[in-house]
């Protein structure tokens, strides 16, 4: 390691911008497909609850009761929590960010199955948080700039 760090650059270079958009920003769905079947569920709750129970948010034949439910935390992410079997795109209960071992953090193109379901979460990239200033491009370790602390959401 050396003493550089990104943030001693000279004037005029590039300087990436924050992930941070207003809450609930990005018009946050989920594409969804089953054989010849698709279509697209918006995300306009705090909490969603997937599955074929009447009263779900987003029913889906051939599922569990409650198969899965997406969460709008403080943090102004997406959260997914597995109920039913499935398969997601992330090793569940391996991210601290999360107590539960059956949750992650959702980010555009994670995807998970429900039952013959397949969900795909997006969001525009402007409002998908992710990774500080577009992830390693904008440096890594000791050349992370620092972000901006996330807006008071609680102020909305």
């Amino acid at each position: 390691m050396n003493a550089r760090h990104i943030d001693d650059r000279p004037e005029g270079g590039y300087t990436p911008t924050t992930t941070h958009a207003e809450w609930g920003a990005g018009n946050p769905r989920l594409r969804i497909s089953r054989d010849d079947e698709r279509s697209e569920f918006a995300i306009e709750a705090d909490s969603v609850r997937i599955g074929a129970a009447e009263g779900n948010e987003l029913r889906l034949a051939d599922t569990d009761p409650v198969h899965a439910t997406i969460t709008h935390d403080d943090r102004d992410d997406y959260v997914l929590t597995m109920h039913g079997s499935g398969e997601t795109n992330a090793s569940l209960g391996v991210d601290a960010t999360h107590k539960d071992e059956d949750s992650e953090t959702l980010r555009t193109g994670a995807h998970f199955t429900a039952g013959p379901w397949t969900l795909v979460f997006a969001r525009d990239e402007f409002a998908d948080h992710g990774r500080p200033y577009g992830g390693r491009a904008g440096g890594e370790y000791s050349d992370q700039p620092l972000q901006p602390p996330r807006p008071d959401y609680e102020e909305e």
